[in-house]
């Protein structure tokens, strides 16, 4: 498709981001596909772990119905306010799926974030209700184009407000899709689109201005926010619908390869530039995440 002259494409499903879920009450989710995203790190978390072989994961409420359903044989994974919650098995750290401390292929979970599966929850609405992340992203954007319908990317946000990491993925998927989509017609777009322009270059040094970014370091967590930050690691698109987060059946009856990308690892150039970010803030940046191969 070709932009016309004030850059729309004219005919083609639109592109919106939603800055927070409290906002989703001004949108109509019908005929829609949403992209919930929530990059630190419920979202993160649940594309490392279907891609690392988990069945499929249960977003629910309250902690207490996570570890009730330990009974029915299922991993628990719950976060509150950035902190492993007590009585589970994993937290909310892309890690928990990745070192092997718990054994997590094949495996069921049950997981609640602060953020993240609430986002979930609020979006059931849409026609489709997909799980985007910086390390699904191109995965991401071929899967809308097969679909071809409205998007609207629903930023978890942190308790209700905007979240700038968030915002920046909307940005990086606009972008992806911008000749094949409508992105001038909402300013949403348009205001997240010019963020990711401006951080491209360093994400992870962007992102250390970022409120929920100092909030996570504080807590001891800057390598999981290294690992977020890379693009393509996975060619995974979680779907949430009847309750469930599964991998997404593709037309033809196949399956998005839960196997990583970084296993024909090309080091994108945002994965450098968020290297650099990182070791200018004194932070390691590590040549591979743990249970990744270098390839």
């Amino acid at each position: 498709m070709i932009p016309d002259a004030t850059g729309r494409v004219q005919g083609a499903p639109t592109f919106d981001i939603c800055f927070s879920p409290e906002l989703l009450p001004l949108y109509d989710l019908g005929g829609r596909v949403a992209v919930v995203v929530d990059i630190l790190r419920a979202t993160s978390s649940i594309v490392t772990a279907l891609a690392q072989g988990v069945t499929h994961l249960v977003p629910v409420s309250e902690v207490a119905e996570c570890q009730a359903l330990a009974a029915a044989g299922y991993l628990t994974a719950a976060e509150r306010d950035g902190r492993q919650a007590e009585g589970v098995d994993l937290g909310n750290s892309p890690f928990g799926y990745l070192d092997g401390t718990v054994p997590v292929h094949g495996r069921a979970v049950a997981i609640t974030t602060t953020n993240g599966t609430r986002a979930l929850h609020l979006s059931a609405a849409a026609d489709e209700v997909l799980v985007g992340a910086f390390l699904n992203l191109s995965a991401m954007a071929d899967r809308l184009r097969q679909l071809n319908q409205d998007v609207i990317v629903v930023c978890a946000g942190w308790k209700g407000k905007f979240c700038l990491e968030d915002t920046l993925f909307g940005g990086a998927l606009a972008a992806q899709l911008i000749d094949a989509f409508d992105t001038t017609s909402s300013d949403s777009t348009l205001a997240a689109l010019d963020l990711w322009h401006a951080a491209r270059p360093d994400v992870a040094g962007y992102l250390l201005k970022s409120a929920h970014v100092r909030r996570l370091n504080s807590l001891e967590a800057h390598k999981d926010m290294e690992f977020c930050v890379r693009e393509n690691e996975y060619n995974v698109v979680p779907v949430f619908r009847e309750g469930r987060i599964e991998l997404e059946l593709m037309r033809g009856g196949t399956g998005h390869s839960p196997a990583p990308l970084a296993s024909q690892r090309r080091t994108t150039s945002a994965s450098r530039s968020a290297g650099d970010g990182w070791r200018r803030a004194g932070f390691s940046w590590p040549g591979c995440a743990p249970g990744l191969r270098s390839g």
